[in-house]
């Protein structure tokens, strides 16, 4: 099991499985909703996710047609974005953890939207869009 919270400390949860296709996503959307170079997300399934505290705190926004983004909306950390064709699935944002995790990021999406100013140094595989598997 793994455990997270927002910045604030006021929205926490639990993930109670895997964390799977753990991604490093460059798109322009990731980039503004993270605030920094890239996302690391990962899915996990919607029945292994509980919110244990601060579930009236978390707001939605549709960033494109069947996708919500939510976020604390006390302090406005991201901790997952779920798809209206994906309901078993909610992709985590990472970051929001606390503590370690075993699952490693697999690629590198949209590179071509990639910050100017970053230089990608690791040896993952890098893709202008989605991976070819999706």
């Amino acid at each position: 099991m793994y455990k997270g919270s927002c910045l604030c400390g006021e929205v926490k949860f639990e993930v109670h499985g895997p964390i799977e296709s753990v991604i490093n996503c460059h798109c322009i959307e990731c980039r503004k909703a993270q605030g920094s170079a890239f996302g690391t997300n990962g899915f996990v399934n919607s029945s292994d996710f509980k919110v244990v505290s601060g579930a009236d705190l978390i707001k939605s926004y549709e960033s494109s047609p069947g996708k919500q983004r939510c976020f604390c909306g006390n302090c406005g950390s991201p901790i997952l974005s779920k798809r209206d064709a994906m309901p078993d699935k909610v992709r985590v944002r990472l970051g929001t953890l606390d503590g370690e995790i075993k699952e490693q990021p697999t690629c590198h999406l949209f590179v071509g939207e990639k910050a100017n100013w970053l230089s990608i140094n690791d040896s993952l595989p890098q893709y202008e869009g989605f991976e070819p598997s999706r």
